[in-house]
């Protein structure tokens, strides 16, 4: 998929957010957000310094439909019930475990139903966990649970950010990869 300029196709969605950043989708396509004033030369540029990872991202995608993970399947109303209260009784106790450890406390805790992410923090320190989570090792778990402590005291995921978890979890990475399987 490439224009006529040689950057790559994509949808454009402007709105008043100061960023730009590019989104491989599942199916393929590509979507630039960016700022309402911005110069479509740059975006342009912008995707167009970006092929590499777009082209690495996009044969990810077709790897992931080819071969789904067992952990991304449809799950039944029964499945759903039972993790959601696996959830609800395992990770309380990993997140005063990690808090502990740490010094970082959320202000709530909430079980979702999300499927693209495993957690979240809100800007008032509000974690939220997805069930799904609860398909995976507790070594993920526990990487899951103290990301998303760590953002309590980093709302980004800058080099502070990832070197607090490193500082309690050193192998984090190894952790990390087995959410990507």
């Amino acid at each position: 998929m490439a224009s006529v300029n040689g950057t790559p196709e994509y949808t454009l969605i402007r709105s008043d957010r100061k960023t730009l950043s590019i989104e491989v989708k599942a199916d393929g396509t590509l979507i630039a957000r960016a700022p309402r004033r911005l110069a479509r030369a740059e975006i342009d540029a912008f995707i167009a310094q970006k092929a590499d990872w777009i082209e690495t991202s996009r044969e990810k995608m077709r790897r992931r439909a080819e071969s789904p993970s067992p952990y991304r399947r449809p799950l039944s109303e029964e499945e759903i019930r039972a993790l959601a209260q696996k959830a609800a009784e395992y990770l309380p106790g990993r997140i005063e475990y990690w808090s502990s450890i740490t010094g970082l406390h959320p202000t709530g805790v909430r079980i979702t139903g999300a499927q693209k992410r495993f957690g979240s923090c809100s800007p008032k320190n509000s974690l939220c966990f997805s069930y799904r989570l609860m398909l995976y090792p507790p070594e993920a778990i526990d990487y899951v649970v103290l990301h998303e402590l760590a953002h309590i005291r980093h709302h980004n995921h800058s080099g502070a950010f990832y070197a607090l978890i490193e500082r309690y979890m050193p192998d984090y990475k190894e952790r990390e990869a087995l959410l990507r399987q």
